[in-house]
């Protein structure tokens, strides 16, 4: 079991509401994931997926978060701590918004948030793994503070790797 206090699953800021996932945010998801250009999933993959991250949350003690606008009330995406390509003791910070969203500051306040809630588990550093050609995430990590440390290649590419020390 791990030795870090469990992350908060609801975080504020200014604009922003983070919250737990709930069903109804399946469509939104599914919408979401179609901007990836490789097909719209079904909805039942959206739910596995939701499905899926509820049932790990009490188990790893962090979240991948809905993003959601207070004032609008919509759901512009998720930010939040994956193991993904790295460890439960450092995680990797994952965000990814609707483009209609995108330059507006919000991926960089979500992310905000979660380094803060990141903190206050007790974990010392976070990975953040990203493509080459996605400048806008890049931007966003390096006004958080993080900083390249390695590239690896997979079968889409490079693949960057950033780290942020969490003092």
């Amino acid at each position: 079991m791990s030795t870090y206090k469990t992350m908060s699953f609801h975080l504020e800021t200014e604009r922003l509401l983070l919250r737990p996932w709930a069903e109804s945010d399946a469509e939104e998801l599914r919408a979401l994931h179609a901007e990836r250009g490789k097909g719209t999933p079904t909805l039942e993959r959206a739910r596995t997926v939701i499905t899926d991250q509820l049932t790990a949350t009490p188990t790893t003690g962090i979240a991948l978060l809905p993003v959601v606008r207070r004032d609008e009330g919509d759901f512009i995406g998720y930010c939040g701590l994956v193991i993904g390509r790295s460890t439960l003791e450092e995680p990797e910070i994952a965000y990814e918004l609707f483009q209609r969203v995108h330059g507006r500051g919000y991926a960089t306040e979500a992310a905000r948030a979660v380094l803060d809630a990141a903190r206050a588990t007790g974990r010392t550093r976070l990975w953040s793994t990203t493509r080459r050609w996605n400048t806008p995430s890049l931007r966003v990590l390096d006004k958080l503070g993080f900083a390249e440390d390695h590239v690896s290649t997979d079968d889409d590419g490079e693949v960057v790797w950033l780290t942020r020390p969490l003092p």
